[in-house]
């Protein structure tokens, strides 16, 4: 079924299809990319995990197919690689102990936390109900918690009996039910030692992702190392029966509690006597992985360039020995970028050289926060304010769920309209001159729940004013687990979805004009 986006011929009208463009389009071919893909999600990769072997030698194949294509290193003179400086956290509890009891993390809490090496031993505890001061309600009245260890119900918030919430008066919830963080930042700017926060959802988030809940957490070093988290409580996640076992040393239970604030509307708040013994702390190592950038230089415009990027991060290899291959996430991305660069690579050789410059970019570490795009953006190797364009696959290999039973000739996109309607119009004439897809705008509404737009690299482009699209072909049931796997992508649309990224970047590139930035925030 073609959606209502496709039809957009009165306004964006089909072009005689150039000739040229075509013959170096069809340098993108299926042979082509299952070649690279299968190198990419092969053992020897082990899925690509940021700080690990498999990021290296992909980084590495990604630099050395640039150099084959004859596209140039330009960092520090001619490197191909931009070191971004990353820390690996990790967290580590060798002792938790609730009234003489054991718990082990990964299986009975999950913990976040950046502090140092530190040891607690106390007899008693603070419990601060649902952590929520709002109106005549309010959790904090009457305890301290500065330097205590607190006991937090990290969901929901107190109701009636005719279930209306006693914060709004209405059966809707407040906000305070909808944001963790909200009453998490409320309980720590009173500084509490540690919060236990429990919630019923912990014990089926740790049985479906055990022992991942314990890999290490990576960002920049900056924000690791003397960054402004460091003095933030931290947070042990609990089971509901852990936070049983504590309570029973003074006859008292979750839910006992909970009816009680329930039934009266009022907090109940109060200094409670609980054993816990704990051992914990983190250890920081920095460590660098690699943006890879191949430039291919321009002619008369080569002082302004488009960027053509696609991370080639994900999930990498667990301690029991199972990869996450990444194929659709982002093997098809990354293999998009690689494919597009041979084709302008050849319409050079035959003299055919863009305009403008393109800087094609293998990103580094997009699944620990689009941490490679923004330290480039934040340390462009090219100027920003001569960056025309930024084009970003991310995930362009397979069928999503709500195209699996319809139409299958589609792609998603996103963010062409926010900046710049040039490039809103040059990706659709492109689109209906030579690749003839469904463009299916479904996230690309600000109010879209799952809030796609802002989370791939693209973004960090936008943010600095710098026109972008991210092309996606959507969610699928294999999203970020080890099923994304090579045998489930559609070679013949990731290839034509590249090449709709080639057709847009080759308009973009030889105009005679740079776009205009002429439409809303990003």
């Amino acid at each position: 079924m073609l959606l209502a986006a496709f039809f957009c011929g009165s306004v964006f009208a089909q072009v005689n299809p150039d000739p040229i463009q075509k013959k170096f389009a069809a340098e993108i071919t299926v042979e082509s990319a299952y070649k690279h893909l299968s190198v990419l999600t092969s053992d020897e990769f082990a899925g690509r995990g940021t700080g690990e072997i498999g990021a290296a030698k992909s980084a590495e194949y990604i630099k050395n197919e640039f150099q084959r294509l004859g596209l140039q290193g330009i960092v520090d003179g001619s490197s191909y690689y931009q070191p971004v400086p990353l820390a690996r956290s990790t967290f580590e509890v060798s002792n938790f102990e609730l009234n003489k009891k054991q718990f082990e993390n990964g299986k009975h809490f999950m913990v976040s936390g950046s502090g140092p090496a530190t040891t607690i031993r106390e007899n008693d505890f603070v419990f601060i109900g649902y952590g929520i001061s709002e109106g005549a309600y309010d959790d904090f009245a009457g305890v301290d918690v500065a330097g205590k260890v607190v006991l937090l119900i990290n969901e929901g918030e107190p109701m009636d009996a005719q279930g209306n919430s006693r914060i709004t008066g209405t059966k809707e919830s407040s906000e305070w039910s909808t944001s963790r963080n909200k009453r998490l930042q409320a309980v720590n700017a009173k500084g509490p030692k540690v919060i236990l926060a429990v919630s019923s959802t912990v014990a089926s988030t740790l049985e479906r992702f055990g022992s991942r809940m314990n890999r290490p957490r990576i960002a920049l070093e900056e924000s690791l190392v003397g960054g402004p988290n460091q003095n933030a409580a931290t947070v042990f996640n609990l089971t509901e029966e852990a936070a049983d076992q504590l309570l029973a040393a003074s006859k008292n239970s979750l839910a006992g509690l909970k009816d009680a604030i329930n039934s009266s509307g009022k907090a109940q708040s109060k200094k409670l006597k609980g054993q816990i013994r704990a051992s914990y702390g983190a250890k920081i190592e920095p460590f660098a992985d690699n943006n890879v950038l191949g430039y291919l230089e321009g002619t008369d415009k080569k002082d302004e360039v488009v960027v053509i990027m696609g991370h080639y991060d994900h999930d990498g290899k667990t301690a029991d020995g199972t990869i996450f291959r990444g194929a659709d996430d982002n093997g098809s991305g990354t293999v998009g970028v690689l494919e597009i660069a041979r084709a302008f690579s050849k319409a050079a050789q035959d003299g055919h050289r863009p305009r403008r410059s393109i800087l094609f970019i293998g990103l580094c570490a997009e699944e620990k926060g689009l941490i490679g795009s923004r330290y480039y953006t934040e340390n462009p190797i090219l100027p920003l304010q001569n960056t025309v364009a930024a084009l970003n696959m991310d995930m362009i290999g397979r069928i999503d769920d709500k195209h699996l039973l319809e139409n299958h000739n589609y792609i998603h996109v996103m963010g062409a309209d926010k900046l710049s309607s040039e490039l809103h119009e040059i990706n659709y004439t492109a689109n209906a001159t030579y690749t003839h897809m469904e463009l299916d705008t479904t996230y690309n509404d600000p109010n879209d729940p799952q809030r796609l737009y802002y989370r791939s690299d693209h973004y960090n482009f936008a943010a600095k004013g710098i026109p972008s699209i991210f092309y996606f072909s959507g969610l699928h049931p294999h999203y970020h687990t080890p099923e994304d796997t090579i045998d489930k992508i559609d070679f013949e649309m990731m290839v034509k979805r590249a090449r709709l990224v080639f057709h847009t970047a080759w308009e973009l590139v030889n105009r005679e004009k740079r776009i205009i930035v002429d439409s809303n925030k990003p």
